[in-house]
């Protein structure tokens, strides 16, 4: 496997530890400072909407750009968000930690194309392997995010302060990093040549399948995942049961990116997702009947198998929907369609979980799983013909 590509795998990790120290603080930030329990996740839901503006701009820019440039653009951006949530600690000022949290999201939303630029620097016979190695960066994450979560809150006399510094140190060691990638120009991964208009695309129905798997695997992960810091709260568990809960669930999204390309090449990508969604479902059974760490412990990991198994051969799916000059817009559609779902149900699950509590959102999420199922019916039943000008 190219250099490259354990890099990105690197910068990955990196990107997933911000991601799960914000996680574990700013649901409880968000407590702090918002007026009511209600608004306790509304950080949280603005940095993926942040997420959510970046897709479409990230994916275009990288097409005229180049993918290294928006990486560089992209961490730089969450490290002016840094700064700003770093200021509203200071101040105790909600509105201007939401704004610091939107402004993170945005240079999160360029760091999700690193899968991307790992399918265009590695050979196509690689392809879902070289996407499941940058994935996995994040089980470095999984026991880094949680002990940086632990360690730095308490840095600084400002509660959490310290975390943000830490947040901070990790964009400028991905930008480290970016400066050693060898990507090739977007001249040679985006190409010329016809172009369908974006609404063919995105009817067919091997793309509706990836779209649908992607966006129920996150979405229904992100609600369940952001749910359950004030969830164990006011269950009584203390932080360190949170923190913990979050690093297996993550070493859970992550450990099997390993083995999630082969095993998607042995049994096809179709299988691979109905086996996610299916343990998206046990995950919501466990909340049924087990509120304690343990039942936390569980579900949030059966929540992350399920997330893996169905965001990750959706990825690969992605790419077999589009010609290389259709690759940006194709992208950008994906991103937001999966980030403006993932963005809703981080805004969702603070009333949510404060209104029906733990087991009932749960319950709720259940017949969610079932829709990529549909999906794949419907895929099998319209049997599209294969585009011969599809190549990435």
């Amino acid at each position: 496997m190219p250099l490259t590509v354990t890099l990105l795998s690197l910068c990955q990790a990196l990107l997933v530890s911000g991601n799960i120290l914000l996680i574990a603080v700013s649901p409880l930030i968000g407590a702090a400072l918002a007026p009511s329990a209600a608004w306790a996740t509304a950080p949280v839901a603005t940095q993926w909407l942040g997420l959510m503006c970046a897709t479409i701009p990230a994916s275009l820019l990288m097409a005229k750009l180049g993918r290294k440039r928006g990486f560089v653009l992209g961490n730089l951006l969450g490290l002016s968000g840094v700064a700003v949530a770093a200021q509203a600690l200071v101040a105790e000022h909600f509105l201007l930690f939401m704004l610091g949290t939107w402004l993170i999201g945005i240079g999160i939303g360029f760091g999700q194309l690193y899968r991307f630029a790992a399918v265009e620097a590695a050979p196509a016979a690689l392809r879902d392997r070289a996407i499941g190695l940058v994935m996995g960066g994040g089980v470095l994450a999984a026991f880094f995010g949680p002990w940086l979560a632990r360690t730095s809150r308490e840095l600084a006399d400002t509660p959490f302060l310290g975390s943000f510094l830490g947040l901070g140190a990790l964009y400028l060691l991905a930008l480290a990093l970016i400066a050693l990638l060898r990507l090739p120009p977007p001249a040679a991964t985006h190409g010329e040549g016809p172009a369908r208009p974006l609404g063919t695309i995105l009817r067919q129905p091997s793309f509706v399948v990836a779209v649908t798997a992607a966006l129920i695997g996150y979405g229904v992960m992100n609600l369940a995942m952001t749910a359950t810091p004030l969830a164990m709260a006011g269950a009584g568990h203390h932080f360190d049961h949170v923190a913990t809960t979050i690093q297996w669930h993550v070493v859970a999204m992550f450990l099997p990116s390993f083995v999630t390309g082969r095993l998607t090449g042995r049994f096809g990508a179709p299988r691979m997702i109905l086996a996610g969604c299916l343990l998206l479902a046990a995950s919501a059974l466990v909340a049924q009947v087990e509120a304690g760490v343990m039942g936390f412990h569980l579900g949030l990991i059966l929540l992350g198998l399920g997330w893996n198994f169905t965001f990750l051969p959706a990825t690969g799916l992605l790419t077999e929907t589009y010609r290389p000059a259709e690759k940006a817009r194709t992208q950008a559609a994906n991103e937001f369609l999966v980030f403006s779902t993932v963005t809703l149900t981080a805004l969702l699950a603070g009333p949510l979980v404060a209104g029906l509590g733990w087991a009932a959102l749960n319950a709720w999420l259940l017949p969610l799983c079932l829709l990529p199922a549909a999906a794949l019916a419907w895929q099998r039943l319209a049997k599209p013909a294969p585009d011969p000008h599809i190549s990435d």
